[in-house]
Order: structure tokens, then C-alpha cells, then sequence
């Protein structure tokens, strides 16, 4: 080959090189455009805040996918296992964040792309939920929580003799004492149930609990002396026996019904729950109120953060749009369009914020008492088998409702447990 013909073919080499190059490149195309692939569960406003940050960023398309919640995680875990087809960003909700924490490789470090930078615009909590254990690495970026709160009806807490407003509520249950001293008095009186289900009872305490079902070795330790757990168990198992649990399951129609129909007398739940009941028990409009719970039952219930995989190419991208998406003006957007409970308190003194009305809530500003609940809220370790666990616990529960016995069902659930861990 002559001197020419080489350096024409190295030239030709050159060019090919550059557009593979090109062609595989991820993170823009040609004319510097970006399209993010993000990947979102349950009721948000991302969609409509997608939209908004494409048009202030015209080179930027932001796809977003929506499965309900199991199937997103499931779909996340297998993508993030094989190494292929993950997200450019994702919501992980904070009971399946322990799962994603032991694939620590496949996800970035935000604080490599300057989280630091606005750490301090956040509960303190919800942020350190996300760090690995040295507090080296950063999971994700807290999106919404789940503050619990005391749903009560008013006219069956009126017809047994309780207070209705919600500063006095708060003040007469302000124990676990004292709310089975309410429970028995709306027993008496109205022979209705304080509250719908063993899962209630049971999450009364259980949210509460700075130590969830394992430690931060990985070890199961419901079966320690004084764990938390085996007492949440017990506190249900008392309610139940004295007739103050009823028997609707969340998220079923007779669940739906009795919430309209004011069949059971309190709820201890989080802020989200609102968006449900003003749209599946709307003849119960003005019925409910919302007061502080004891400090014991003081916990959170749900919410989530959002991560980035380490697959994606366009890392300094997706950090912006996540920054922008989870900064305190837009939690006070997913606040009032979707319901999602912020967890930057500067919100809590947006005006906005503080002149927030629940119609259905008999016009009460409900998100004063979440606001409150919220700064109370222990750092739990849930552990990436929670989700497991957890169902078995409330499964046995859910036996002791039908009749079983409590202390062969605890010891049925924990060598279900340890069986399952053992696969």
C-alpha cells in the first residue's frame, strides 16, 4: 500500500471511528439534545413538572413511564441486575430502599454531583434514610413523606362522648393510654371499633419504631428481648381482644364503605391518605378531622425518593432535573396538585402552604398537623427483605382478627420468616 493510499485509509478509519462514536453516544444526539427515560409509580404531578422543565430546557425530552408500584420496583430490580435497560432516573419508595441499597455499584453517588450543595433544604431524617451507613454515598433525593396523623369521625367521637376539635383531641389521646381509654368509650357508646383493621393496630407502633425488623448487619432480630416489633404485635393483639379493631382491609370496597359510612371511629394514617378518601368517600365530606397523634405512635408511612442509575450516560443531566424536580417550590406544587406531603419544611412557610383549607375536612387545615407530626420522626433501617417480613407479620395478624391464637402465630410468622430468608 502506498504512503497515500495509507493516509487516506487511517483518515477513513478516522471518520468511521467518529461516527460509531457518535451513533452510541446517549447522552445527546447531534444538535446537543438530551432525552431522559424516568420511571414514576403511584399519583404525581412529574408529568405536568416534566413538561414544565422541557420548556424551559427546549433540548430536553423527558419520558416518563408509570407501573404501579410492585411492578416497578420488580421492573427496576431486574434491569439494575442485569446491568442493562435501567432508567436515566427513577422513584424508589422508601420500604424498598433498603433493596436497592445492597446494589450500591449500580446506582451514582449524588453527592459526587453536588447533593451536599442542598442537603440542609430537607428534614434531616429523610435525608440521612438515603446515605450508606458512613453517610459516604447518597442513594437519592427526598421527594414526599408520609407523616401520620389521627383521622378521627366526628359524630361517632361526639356520640361517645369525645371531643371533637382537633387541638382537644390532641390533647385527651395524647398516650397509648389514653387511646384505648378513647377506644373503650366508643366501644360502649356506639359499638363501633376505634379502629379498621390489624394492620392499624399494628402500624400504630410499628411506624414508630426507631429499629425496624433488622439491624444494619443484616440480622433478624425480632426475637431480641424488648424489640419493638414483638410490642406493636402485642398492642394490636390487646386492641383486637377488647373489641376495638374492626375488620376492614385497606384498599377493599367494604374498607371504602365504612370510611363513608363513619363505621369505625379513627384512622392512623399518613398525609397521603386524604387524596384517597375525598375521592372514595365522598358522602363522608365535613364527617372526618385530623389531629396530632400520641408522641409514641409519631411516625412516618410511606414516600420516596429519586435515584440515578449508574448506567445512564447523561448523569449531569438527570441530577439537574432531579435537583429542579425535588426543590422546595415544586414539593409545594406536588403538595397542592397531587397531595405529596413535603419534606423541605421551608415549605411549611410558604403562604400557600399556611393558608391551605381541606374542604372535605370541614375546611381544617390539615397540613399544619402533618407539618408538626413530620419534624417528630425517627430514622428507621427498614432492611431490603422489609416488604417480606412485614407481610408475614400482618398475615399472622390478619389469622388472630379470625380467632388463632396470638403467641402460635407470632411463632409461625417468625419461622415462615426465617424460612423465607434462608432461600
Amino acid at each position: 500500500m502506498g504512503f497515500k493510499k495509507y493516509v487516506l485509509f487511517v483518515m477513513l478509519l478516522g471518520i468511521s471511528a467518529v461516527l460509531v462514536a457518535c451513533n452510541n453516544d446517549d447522552s445527546a444526539s447531534g444538535d446537543g439534545k438530551v432525552e431522559l427515560d424516568f420511571w414514576v409509580f403511584g399519583a404525581t404531578n412529574y408529568e405536568s413538572l416534566a413538561s414544565e422543565y422541557e420548556e424551559s430546557n427546549p433540548n430536553v425530552t423527558i419520558n416518563i413511564r408509570k407501573s404501579e408500584l410492585g411492578d416497578h420496583h420488580n421492573s427496576l430490580f431486574t434491569a439494575i441486575s442485569s446491568g442493562t435497560g435501567a432508567p436515566d432516573l427513577t422513584m424508589i419508595e422508601i420500604d424498598q430502599l433498603d433493596r436497592f441499597r445492597q446494589a450500591q455499584d449500580n446506582f451514582l453517588n449524588l453527592y459526587d454531583l453536588g447533593a451536599d450543595e442542598i442537603q440542609d433544604q430537607y428534614l434531616d431524617w429523610k435525608w440521612s434514610m438515603a446515605e450508606s451507613t458512613d453517610s459516604e454515598f447518597l442513594f437519592g433525593l427526598p421527594t414526599d413523606i408520609g407523616p401520620k396523623g389521627l383521622y378521627y369521625h366526628t359524630d361517632v367521637f361526639n356520640n361517645a362522648g369525645l371531643p371533637t376539635d382537633p387541638k382537644e383531641v390532641s390533647q385527651q389521646l395524647s398516650s397509648p393510654e389514653a387511646f384505648i381509654e378513647a377506644a373503650e368509650k366508643v366501644k360502649e357508646a356506639t359499638g363501633k371499633p376505634m379502629v379498621d383493621s390489624m394492620e392499624m393496630a399494628f402500624r400504630a407502633n410499628m411506624d414508630a419504631a426507631a429499629v425496624s425488623y433488622f439491624n444494619r448487619d443484616g440480622d433478624l432480630i425480632i426475637e431480641e428481648s424488648g424489640n419493638e416489633v414483638k410490642e406493636a404485635y402485642d398492642y394490636a393483639v390487646e386492641l383486637n381482644q377488647q373489641g376495638y379493631v374492626g375488620g376492614f382491609e385497606m384498599w377493599t370496597p367494604e374498607w371504602a364503605t365504612a370510611l363513608n359510612k363513619g363505621e369505625f371511629a379513627a384512622e392512623l394514617a399518613p398525609a397521603w391518605l386524604k387524596g384517597y378518601m375525598t375521592e372514595n368517600a365522598p358522602e363522608a365530606e365535613g364527617k372526618w378531622r385530623v389531629a396530632t397523634l400520641p408522641e409514641e405512635f409519631a411516625g412516618n408511612w410511606g414516600g420516596s425518593y429519586i435515584s440515578i442509575p449508574k448506567e445512564t450516560k447523561q448523569s449531569e443531566e438527570a441530577y439537574a432535573f432531579a435537583k429542579w424536580l425535588i426543590s422546595p417550590e415544586n414539593q409545594l406544587k406536588s403538595f397542592t396538585e397531587s397531595g405529596l406531603f413535603p419534606s423541605a419544611p421551608s415549605v411549611y412557610e410558604m403562604e400557600e402552604f399556611k393558608q391551605n383549607e381541606d374542604a372535605y375536612f370541614g375546611s381544617q387545615n390539615t397540613a399544619e398537623v402533618f407539618a408538626e407530626a413530620a419534624q417528630d420522626i425517627p430514622e428507621v433501617y427498614k432492611g431490603p427483605k422489609y416488604v417480606t417480613v412485614n407481610n408475614e407479620i400482618l398475615t399472622a395478624l390478619q389469622n388472630v382478627r379470625e380467632g388463632a391464637n396470638p403467641s402460635e402465630e407470632w411463632d409461625a410468622a417468625v419461622k415462615r420468616i426465617k424460612d423465607l430468608l434462608e432461600r
